[in-house]
């Protein structure tokens, strides 16, 4: 059976893993000044940071159902009999619901996963789906890889403010925090897709330490030994993410990859310039052989392109 895998533009997957394994992005929309944008195709991060720097209206949207049916449609015309369709959280975003609607009308069977997650941590999910749909797995065995790897990774991460957070309504019950926000760098983390507070700290310096500890901590309890990837992201603090996965490469011994993923429109506009997250993903117990295992790896076709080193 032929598996086309489609996700969202919040996976963040380096455009060289996407090409590699022919995944279709769909991208979600962001609103900036009252103009639309497609993340990942005609605006940067950049942009969105100055923006929230500069308090001016930014907000995000789903993609339209339409989307996903070209997706889908695509994906039949190219010789697919069944797509496994990946997204964020459903509790982050209305993007699950928009997939179901398309998958009603797709002409070959689809698959909606709800990853509960967003970022690496997905996008981990979304790559091992993709080898084992190379490797010729049915449609359901391909879905549930990708919720399971989705499902297994530790994500947790801090903000400069949960300002943010709580204009997008996206901070649930941290709300508890935004009393003392000026007094406390909180530790948040994604638990089954919803944002919950983890721990406060009264230092910058102090959170980025937890980080780091809370991620060494995942990386050695997780899994089965089959190892983990980790990535670390980030919006406008790109110093401060590549020392946080310099340090975290010298003390994860069973990390393949430690890559640093710079955030996209999307989710940036929601936490805010200065953000640092870190996702930890197990790997799958065997890795399927695949056709692809004779071309570059994902490592070293990122590598090439200046994109970040992306295995699962």
């Amino acid at each position: 059976m032929s598996v086309a895998i489609v996700t969202d533009s919040t996976a963040y997957l380096p455009q060289s893993v996407v090409d590699a394994h022919g995944i279709q992005v769909v991208p979600l929309h962001v609103v900036i000044g009252g103009t639309e944008f497609s993340e990942g195709v005609d605006v940067t991060t950049a942009q969105v940071a100055t923006a929230l720097r500069a308090f001016r209206p930014v907000s995000t949207s789903r993609p339209s159902p339409q989307a996903f049916l070209e997706a889908y449609e695509k994906a039949a015309a190219g010789g697919a009999d069944g797509v496994v369709s990946v997204h964020i959280s459903a509790d982050m975003s209305s993007t699950v619901e928009s997939a179901h609607l398309a998958a009603k009308q797709s002409p070959v069977p689809v698959r909606v996963v709800d990853s509960r997650s967003l970022g690496m941590a997905m996008g981990y999910g979304v790559v091992s789906a993709a080898l084992l749909a190379d490797a010729g797995a049915s449609l359901d065995e391909v879905a549930a890889q990708a919720l399971s790897r989705a499902a297994g990774a530790r994500v947790v991460f801090y903000v400069d403010t949960l300002e943010h957070l709580r204009r997008g309504g996206r901070i649930g019950s941290a709300s508890a925090f935004l009393g003392s926000a000026l007094a406390i760098k909180p530790i948040l983390e994604l638990v089954d897709g919803r944002i919950r507070p983890l721990e406060k700290v009264r230092t910058s310096t102090r959170a980025l330490a937890r980080l780091e500890e809370i991620a060494v901590s995942a990386a050695t309890s997780s899994g089965d030994g089959s190892g983990v990837d980790i990535a670390v992201h980030h919006l406008d603090s790109a110093a401060r993410a590549e020392d946080l996965a310099e340090r975290l490469r010298s003390r994860v011994e069973s990390a393949h990859e430690v890559s640093v993923v710079e955030l996209g429109a999307v989710v940036g506009a929601h936490v805010g310039p200065g953000t640092l997250a870190v996702a930890v993903s197990p790997r799958p117990a065997a890795r399927p052989s695949t056709r692809s295992d004779a071309e570059p790896s994902p490592r070293s076709a990122a590598a090439a392109d200046g994109q970040p080193p992306v295995e699962a």
